[in-house]
């Protein structure tokens, strides 16, 4: 008997030593359920011997005590696994401490504002690809083979047909060709052109653009939307003037100034779609008409909110970006 309980105690002391600080990982290669529980496993062999002794119940109190430590090892090495240990928190220091919280930037916040004004009107927001072909962003756009802006000087080619949207305007032209007027859309996101980066320029900034076809759509309608825009952006604070400018995929084609800062300044560009434009997406240009508006977000968030910079906007430095609401 003293013989068998001595190979138990072996048995215990190798437990609570060497298995108790093995990870779960560590008892799945050793396999110690197939090892000590299994109908070949220790414990069996015990019970088998447990047979051959005459005083059985001290012996057989051992064994029990074996199996439970097993047991409970892999109970508690599941636990862990699963996090489910039991804590204990302090709830009332977590309702106490101040965490630091992050903040929206300008560029977000201008762009919700204007998305939520066009929504109100009933335009729908559409979006698509940032890597574009060719086509899409210039040739249906109406711009001719040797337009400079074509050039690698001002745009960033991937292959000698795929690049990096210019403009989202290419977006529009995705949708005419999918869908018939009545068109009233809007596109916001990011377009990259081939620009020296200063205070005032950036190689990757975000664009809204709007776009409507339907049948009579005049200057009238872009006018409208425009002083809309304007007013509730900038709450009559400053002059603007329509000026007449040139654009490929419009005709006539308009930018609006805003006298900011003692100087004039482009914030957007207009005008009447093209007819040209309307043709390559198969839409009848003597039965549809519409306007193209466009404007970049951080022109808008630097007058309203007087930054000087557009670097900072992407900084994402915390202390600049918490000022704004």
């Amino acid at each position: 008997m003293m013989n068998l309980i001595k190979i138990i105690d072996k048995y215990i002391k190798k437990i609570k030593l060497k298995y108790k600080k093995k990870t779960l990982n560590d008892l799945e290669k050793i396999n110690i359920k197939k090892k000590y529980l299994s109908k070949n496993g220790i414990i069996n062999k015990l019970l088998i011997n447990l047979k051959k002794i005459k005083d059985k119940k001290q012996t057989g109190i051992k064994i029990n005590y074996l199996k439970s430590e097993i047991l409970k090892i892999i109970k508690n090495k599941n636990k862990n696994k699963n996090n489910n240990i039991k804590i204990d928190y302090d709830f009332f220091y977590i309702k106490k401490k101040k965490y630091k919280l992050g903040a929206k930037n300008p560029i977000y916040l201008i762009k919700e504002k204007i998305k939520n004004l066009l929504l109100f009107l009933n335009f729908k927001f559409i979006d698509n690809k940032e890597i574009e072909y060719d086509w899409y962003n210039f040739t249906a756009l109406n711009f001719t083979k040797y337009h400079p802006s074509r050039n690698m000087q001002d745009t960033y080619y991937i292959t000698k047909n795929i690049l990096l949207r210019t403009h989202t305007s290419s977006i529009q032209i995705r949708y005419m060709k999918k869908n018939k007027p009545p068109i009233k859309v809007f596109t916001f996101g990011k377009v990259y052109r081939n620009e020296s980066i200063s205070n005032s320029s950036f190689n990757m900034f975000h664009q809204i653009e709007l776009l409507y076809i339907n049948k009579n759509v005049s200057i009238i309608d872009l006018k409208n939307i425009i002083l809309y825009l304007l007013k509730n952006l900038f709450y009559n604070k400053y002059k603007y003037r329509y000026r007449i400018s040139y654009f490929p995929f419009t005709k006539p084609s308009f930018e609006i100034d805003l006298y900011y800062n003692k100087k004039w300044v482009e914030i957007m560009g207009c005008g009447l779609v093209n007819k040209k434009v309307l043709n390559n997406v198969n839409l009848n240009y003597n039965k549809y008409s519409g306007f193209a508006l466009g404007l970049g977000i951080e022109r808008i968030a630097m007058i309203i909110y007087k930054i000087n910079d557009i670097r900072e906007f992407f900084k994402n430095d915390i202390r600049f970006i918490k000022q704004f609401k």
